[in-house]
């Protein structure tokens, strides 16, 4: 138990204060496309000096670390329960050094007992997997990207959309619209076609453990991707809404069966504060490799 809770513990340090390649790697070349001088220009030159103080000095990319989302594939017999008590002592430790901060309150009340723990928080997704490993993907997501995430239910009038991957597109781009760089744009978005209301967004949030410079295996997803990115980024929306030519760093879709009544379309929105990483563990927890 207590390998497997240091492991957690370092697993959501690295997750608070750095930012994976891939993504760095995506923010660094939105920095170059923008022309000097301009304030998208300037906010990506403090987007990305924020990520070095942060990882030298090991404090949280943001002040809102989010809701705190485990992704767990176990082995067929692994104890879940007791990965959940190793990961709430995790949580709690972290938010006591300061990794995470205290940002998890009442529903009704807002009361904040300073320890990130309560009903939700934090939130596991266990699957089991055949393979003697355990690996662990954490999601840190906040708030205010969590606020601009939208749900389509087609046809959709108002937006001219259909049941096909046109109204698809149609509903996805609006969504970026409305967001308007609110949630802390450049952002990323993950989206789930099919599903009902609840696996529809849990679908969606999935697609944010893809690496951005990953291809849907699927030629019409990969293509409504590609199509959705580059549509974006010539939006004139840019970074924070200050204009400019980066409004989303990627775009990932999933899909789901439905019934044939409903046909939902859920986009997840993810802030450029793109918090994800991810770890292998042995059999007492201890980290073998980071999978990002």
């Amino acid at each position: 138990m207590t390998a497997l809770r240091d492991s957690l513990l370092e697993l959501i340090r690295r997750t608070s204060a750095e930012i994976p390649d891939d993504v760095q790697a995506a923010i660094l070349a939105a920095l170059e496309r923008e022309a000097r001088g301009t304030i998208a220009a300037e906010a990506m030159q403090i987007i990305q000096r924020n990520i070095e103080l942060a990882r030298r000095k090991s404090q949280p990319i943001c002040q809102d670390t989010g809701s705190v989302l485990f992704y767990v594939d176990t082995p067929v017999g692994a104890d879940q329960l007791a990965f959940a008590e190793a990961a709430r002592q995790a949580v709690r430790e972290a938010t006591r050094r300061g990794y995470l901060r205290q940002n998890s309150v009442d529903a009704l009340t807002g009361k904040n007992d300073g320890t990130n723990l309560g009903p939700g928080t934090p939130t596991f997704h266990f699957h089991q997997h055949p393979e003697p490993e355990t690996r662990v993907r954490l999601v840190l997501k906040g708030g205010g990207c969590e606020n601009v995430g939208a749900q389509y239910s087609l046809p959709d009038e108002r937006l001219g959309a259909d049941r096909d991957l046109k109204g698809c597109r149609r509903a996805i781009l609006d969504a970026v619209l409305q967001a308007q760089g609110k949630g802390c744009g450049p952002g990323v978005l993950g989206v789930c076609i099919g599903g009902d209301r609840a696996t529809g967004y849990e679908h969606s949030k999935v697609q944010l453990l893809r690496r951005l410079n990953d291809r849907n295996p699927v030629p019409e997803l990969d293509a409504l991707e590609q199509d959705i990115l580059n549509t974006a980024n010539e939006l004139g929306i840019g970074p924070m809404g200050f204009g400019g030519k980066t409004t989303l760093l990627g775009v990932k879709i999933g899909t789901l069966n439905r019934v044939p009544a409903s046909y939902f379309v859920s986009v997840s929105y993810m802030c450029w504060a793109y918090r994800r990483q991810g770890v292998a563990l042995d059999l007492e927890g201890r980290i073998t490799r980071w999978l990002y």
